[in-house]
């Protein structure tokens, strides 16, 4: 099969990037990939809202670039930092285009809240439910573009490059170039080609890596894992977000997330004692950045011996909270909490990635042809640790930012379609032979609960460097195991989710190891300071 332009992921930054695209090019063809549903992606489980300078007045570009450098902990690339920034109300002006509808206060301005680590209110939200909204738009306007191609229940195996043909490829390899993909037609069962002059990764999050993690059942890093295995470059993956406040439920996966912007509303901390503790950890208090919130409640949590600590909304007005945050609302009392009540038990949980495929400033990856954007991209913005609601700004700027360069790109593709052509001659079918169907999942499933326990119990909110390396050696093993059964089985989506979450690990661990010093969402305790020498962990 071959299209013109490959979207791998159908979340805010796939979207844009497609729509975009599809508009500029009416006579080409645009492909989009989903290994499950078009609409269950990372971005419909985005609660909070998005961040953008909107009230000129009391904001300001400076704040919000400030903000955001702050939380980053002093790694963010802050020509990254300035261009989502800036560019970010026009990009949230085009989804309002498209029929988004965020909540207007009643004099029919919009109604913006504020979360932790920003110095003004800025977050335009629907509801409790602002990526569900956001989502739904972009697959409306979606509809509107005939040259869209939209691909339900297919899983991308690899990507495909000069390795395939039988060159040797490695690291530092100049010219690695992406061909399109391998992929696994979950209807047929069978593996394809499709072969496109430019691809676009928009994988999302990874995590499934952890037990307890607010992320979907789909979250499993795959874009990231198939990068980092055709020798394309990964940065920061250290830098795991936990949400302070995800619902506690036991066995529960994934999490409910408590959006940041309740607390932003009013709710507070407390510890099993009713103690307003986050006082004790910050002059910000419960609206400091997500890194230090949760950190915080993990001190609580191991002072005391409790799996949770409790946020309290009782003294916010229930109309209020029921108008701002029905989802909520509706969840605790399926459970027998009533927030008016009682106060809701949240312990933290693995949110979001803030490294992933290194990009430049207009998505490009280290893989020629090949762009990334979203939550499985480190385009420089987060840094250390993303501010709160940047993540949907982000993936719509780097999504346009990606579009604007690939119009280039193709042109400069199309002068030697000729070549272009030899070359994709020369890429063989995929090879199966040999394998075999899988006796036991379990081999599968089990892998995959030692995973999230080894990372959630070694590689957590607290680390050392004990437990690193633990956790690299139990790591180890799983590869070891795991590729042996990829060698002499047919390739399903559960053994093709292992392995990405096995190299999802190791990046994360490997990355953790490097960085001998406590910055932003890594933490270690055998090295509580900050170093001098700033550096991004390339891998």
């Amino acid at each position: 099969m071959h299209t013109d332009f490959l979207v791998i992921g159908s979340g805010v930054a796939g979207l844009t990037y497609a729509i975009k695209t599809a508009g500029h090019f009416p006579n080409k063809k645009v492909t989009i990939i989903t290994k499950v549903t078009a609409d269950e992606t990372n971005t419909k489980y985005a609660q909070g809202g998005i961040a953008g300078v909107w009230d000129e007045l009391k904001d300001s570009f400076d704040k919000h670039i400030d903000d955001t450098l702050i939380a980053g902990d002093g790694l963010c690339n802050r020509q990254a930092v300035e261009v989502v920034v800036k560019e970010g109300p026009e990009r949230i002006q085009e989804i309002i285009n498209y029929g988004a509808q965020f909540d207007k206060n009643e004099a029919g301005e919009y109604s913006l809240g504020k979360e932790g680590g920003h110095s003004e209110n800025r977050i335009l939200h629907h509801k409790d439910v602002t990526g569900q909204e956001i989502e739904r738009a972009l697959l409306a306007e979606l509809s509107r573009h005939k040259n869209i191609e939209l691909i339900k229940h297919w899983f991308v195996v690899d990507i495909i490059t000069q390795h395939h043909m039988g060159y040797l490829v490695t690291k530092v390899t100049p010219d690695i170039t992406c061909y399109g993909v391998y992929v696994l037609n979950l209807k047929t069962n069978k593996i394809e080609k499709l072969l496109a002059p430019i691809t676009v990764i928009a994988t999302g999050g990874n995590g499934q890596a952890y037990r307890t993690t607010t992320n979907p059942k789909i979250a499993s890093g795959d874009g990231v894992a198939m990068v980092y295995r055709a020798k394309g470059r990964i940065e920061n993956m250290e830098f795991i977000q936990f949400h302070p406040t995800a619902l506690y439920e036991p066995g529960e996966s994934p999490s409910f997330l408590i959006t940041e912007a309740v607390r932003g509303d009013g709710g507070i901390l407390r510890n099993k004692d009713g103690e307003a503790f986050m006082e004790r950890y910050d002059v910000r208090k419960d609206l400091a950045p997500r890194d230090i919130v949760a950190r915080a409640i993990d001190n609580e949590m191991k002072r005391a011996g409790t799996e949770n600590v409790f946020l309290d909304c009782r003294h916010m007005g229930r109309e209020k909270f029921i108008h701002h945050f029905p989802n909520i609302y509706q969840k605790c009392l399926s459970i027998g909490i009533d927030v008016m009540e009682h106060m809701i038990p949240v312990a933290p949980a693995a949110h979001y990635s803030c490294g992933g495929i290194k990009t430049d400033i207009v998505g490009r990856t280290s893989i020629q042809n090949l762009y990334a954007c979203g939550e499985c991209a480190s385009t420089g913005l987060h840094g250390a640790n993303r501010l709160a609601s940047n993540s949907l700004l982000e993936a719509m700027v780097f999504g346009h930012r990606a579009f604007v360069d690939s119009v280039n790109k193709h042109q400069e593709l199309e002068s030697d379609y000729a070549t272009w052509e030899k070359k994709l001659a020369a890429i063989p079918d995929w090879n199966a032979k040999g394998t075999n169907d899988p006796k036991e999942m379990i081999l599968i499933t089990q892998s995959q609960k030692e995973l999230q326990q080894i990372m959630s119990d070694y590689v957590g909110i607290v680390r050392n460097d004990v437990r690193l390396e633990r956790a690299s050696r139990r790591l180890d093993l799983l590869h070891e195991e795991t590729e042996a059964l990829y060698e002499n089985t047919k390739v399903s989506p559960q053994l093709c989710e292992l392995r990405n979450l096995i190299t999802i690990g190791y990046l994360i661990v490997k990355g953790a190891e490097f960085r001998k010093e406590s910055r932003g969402l890594h933490y270690n305790t055998d090295h509580p300071e900050k170093s001098e020498l700033l550096q991004n962990i390339i891998l």
